[in-house]
């Protein structure tokens, strides 16, 4: 009986729409209707192949070969009249050999005192609800905070807490300058981010390609969320200006150069545009020219960034006050601060997307944090402030390899909120 049921219902998605009609052809699909609820009925049909002689009417033509007894068709009619029903589809089932019905109920009355009534008849074969079925596919987007359909790549966002700081503060009004190579600024994913740009390097590259490194770095900090596409930046309602100072050496590499002329440039233009907040995803030897430009603007206010690098790569990290970041997954001790730096989802130039690796990741990525805290302070936050509560609510690590725990967007945004209303922020930057 289960098997007579389930080819019935695998067949009505050959079945031809009609009230009454007798002959089956394949036909539309309709879509489900709960109101009048529907039944599936069988009634038994003598299997033939073909036509009999011409001008008989003891069946009738299904289709495929296979016909419907004339038999069959009377019972499926009279069945409806005496049970108040309206047929909607029909299909003869060779393999069965059972003529098999969709039916309405069209006074109201339960499926189930329906079915009953008609399992008794002599008439059925079988009676059934006409049942519904459902692809067991995970539920995807829909326990996800975001519509962006990389998101569940970005694992650096959960070690980060972003999701849940996105509810408290996602970037807006804080300005970011990004030092870096060129940025693709027409990307799908950065489709209103980019406020500014402004390129210090004399030989512009021969593609878009080339600017790869500042394309991630851009993406990481402030990739446009909710917008059906790639991926969430971790600031995406903030400005980025963009300072191009370096070039790319080889292609489809990430690595890139930058010298003391055009860094320079860069640091005067990102000072004077006002940005509180640089970012230097860079690394090199001590520069006095360089220190002194980052030293002023540090008396300004400014918040610099920069990427923990190897001992030698004294600028910009060994500046005092410059926020030192490294990679959680190996911090050294002598990083401010630590976030996820291996395989981590980023832009690529030419709207594409791929796993970058590097404290330059780090450094991007608590820059952006930084914007998230900006932006939610009730007044101007110094560097020092900024240190003491992202080391304050920084995760426990996630391996015990790890040298530094990573940072917390959402842990530092409760404890600044907390602060702000107790009046101890201004406490906390003294220190």
């Amino acid at each position: 009986m289960r098997l007579l049921a389930h080819a019935c219902l695998l067949g009505l998605g050959l079945l031809g729409a009609g009230a009454g009609s007798s002959v089956a052809a394949p036909p539309e699909a309709a879509a489900p209707d709960p109101s009048p609820p529907r039944i599936l009925v069988t009634f038994a049909n003598e299997p033939r192949q073909s036509p009999g002689p011409a001008g008989t009417t003891a069946r009738r033509y299904a289709g495929d070969g296979y016909l419907v007894a004339q038999s069959a068709h009377q019972k499926a009619r009279r069945v409806a009249t005496a049970y108040s029903l309206r047929e909607v589809a029909n299909w003869p089932i060779k393999a069965l050999a059972v003529h098999c019905v969709v039916y309405e109920i069209l006074d109201g009355r339960p499926v189930a005192m329906v079915v009953a009534a008609l399992s008794k008849d002599s008439r059925v074969a079988l009676a059934q609800p006409l049942q519904e079925f459902h692809t067991l596919a995970d539920a995807g987007q829909s326990g996800s905070p975001y519509n962006d359909p990389l998101y569940d790549l970005q694992t650096n966002l959960t070690a980060l807490g972003v999701a849940a700081a996105h509810e408290r503060s996602q970037g807006a009004g804080v300005r970011i300058a990004l030092i870096d190579t060129g940025v693709d600024t027409r990307h799908p994913d950065l489709r209103g981010r980019i406020a500014r740009v402004k390129s210090f390097v004399d030989s512009k590259p021969q593609s878009i390609r080339s600017y790869r490194h500042g394309t991630a770095m851009a993406g990481l900090i402030a990739a446009v969320a909710n917008n059906h596409v790639g991926i969430v930046g971790i600031a995406p309602l903030a400005q980025v200006e963009v300072f191009e100072a370096c070039w790319q050496l080889k292609p489809d590499t990430d690595e890139a150069v930058c010298n003391t002329f055009t860094l320079a440039q860069a640091l005067v233009a990102a000072l004077d545009a006002g940005a509180p907040l640089v970012n230097l995803s860079i690394g090199g030897p001590a520069d006095p020219l360089l220190s002194a430009l980052v030293e002023a603007g540090l008396k300004r206010g400014v918040t610099f960034v920069g990427a923990a690098g190897a001992p030698a790569d004294a600028f910009p990290t060994a500046i005092a006050g410059v926020i030192s970041v490294a990679g959680s997954e190996h911090a050294p001790k002598s990083a401010t601060l630590a976030a996820p730096a291996a395989h981590v989802l980023t832009l690529r130039p030419q709207g594409e997307y791929d796993f970058v690796s590097g404290t330059s990741v780090a450094a991007a990525e608590v820059t952006a944090v930084i914007a998230l805290l900006m932006s939610a302070a009730d007044s101007r936050l110094t560097t020092d402030t900024v240190i003491s509560l992202l080391k304050e609510t920084s995760a426990t690590p996630a391996a015990p390899s790890a040298d530094r725990p990573s940072i917390n967007a959402n842990a530092a945004l409760a404890q600044l909120d907390h602060d702000q209303h107790h009046g101890r922020l201004a406490a906390r930057g003294a220190h």
